[in-house]
């Protein structure tokens, strides 16, 4: 429950995410970074919401790190040998363990999306999917803060 009358429940998953990544050890550290395919599958009682998703060729999706235990509001990141504040990267290991991944959209058979370039951790419960939508997304101007220089795509 949240203060100030947004949330009344708790968040459940829609569905949950297949992946080559049985352990930590290994994975990506963002989707970026990725070459691996993965399979998001959205449970039946959801699978309505995915009517016209197939435009689409990226996609946002939104889950629980649920190997995560605990959290610190100072992480050392794996691009940098300094501690920085938690909400200055992108550590699972957070006041709500959220994860956001930006993924591209393979194709779709009834509930299962095959995505490219997952970077989460098999069965890692999925909270929601957003479309990627470069209009509203994407901001050329935008800075990158202490991982200037350090983040460099694939």
């Amino acid at each position: 429950m949240f203060i100030g009358g947004g949330m009344k429940e708790s968040l459940k998953p829609i569905g949950v995410i297949h992946s080559p990544f049985k352990k930590l050890a290994g994975m990506p550290i963002q989707p970026a970074f990725s070459k691996e395919k993965g399979v998001v599958e959205v449970f039946d009682k959801y699978k309505k919401g995915l009517k016209d998703l197939e435009g689409f060729s990226h996609l946002i999706l939104i889950y629980e790190f649920h190997k995560s235990k605990g959290y610190s509001l100072l992480a050392k990141p794996f691009l940098d040998n300094k501690k920085k504040g938690v909400f200055a990267t992108r550590s699972p290991h957070r006041p709500n363990h959220i994860g956001i991944s930006i993924v591209k959209l393979v194709r779709r058979k009834g509930n299962k999306l095959t995505v490219g370039g997952i970077d989460a951790l098999d069965g890692t419960p999925l909270l929601d999917i957003k479309p990627y939508v470069p209009e509203f997304d994407c901001h050329c101007n935008a800075k990158s803060g202490w991982l200037k220089g350090k983040a460099k795509k694939r």
